[in-house]
């Protein structure tokens, strides 16, 4: 599989590798789309088991937007990863697996990553008017929007 898709992609593919028995890809960002396509239709990772983020404040591309995949009839995972910059936009995968569409509403109220094209990017967990993406890096580990529990809740913070 690796080498069907080197040899399709180029140097798109930026890194190959199997860790603890999981095969997973590092792809350039603008592949996203056609190659998630093509892992469900042609290689059939019919399940997108979750999507998830890692922040590298230091790095110019500061995020790593990941993807896990399994395949029932192989009965196989794949991770495919992507970086992007902050500001940057990733490609909704809504429309090849609908349960995407809660994991990337996660992804971008913990990490305030956006994704084209998702027919309701809004917050999943935290309330609408909430300051912050708290699985950032820079968002202080006991940080909340205080000014939010105050006038929605009528308390003091309890920090």
């Amino acid at each position: 599989m690796v080498a069907r898709f080197k040899g399709r992609y180029g140097s798109g593919i930026r890194e190959a590798n199997t860790y603890l028995s999981q095969n997973y890809m590092v792809v350039d960002s603008s592949l996203l789309p056609e190659f998630l396509q093509v892992l469900r239709d042609q290689e059939q990772f019919d399940y997108c088991v979750d999507i998830t983020a890692v922040h590298y404040p230091d790095r110019e591309k500061q995020f790593d937007l990941i993807w896990i995949l399994y395949s029932h009839p192989r009965n196989e995972r794949i991770r495919v990863k992507v970086m992007i910059a902050e500001g940057e936009s990733a490609h909704s995968s809504v429309s090849i697996w609908p349960a995407a569409n809660w994991l990337e509403r996660e992804v971008y109220d913990m990490f305030g990553i956006r994704f084209a094209g998702h027919p309701d990017m809004k917050r999943i967990l935290l309330p609408e008017g909430w300051k912050g993406h708290p699985l950032r890096k820079d968002y202080g580990i006991i940080q909340q929007d205080q000014e939010w529990v105050q006038i929605n809740l009528g308390i003091e913070s309890g920090q």
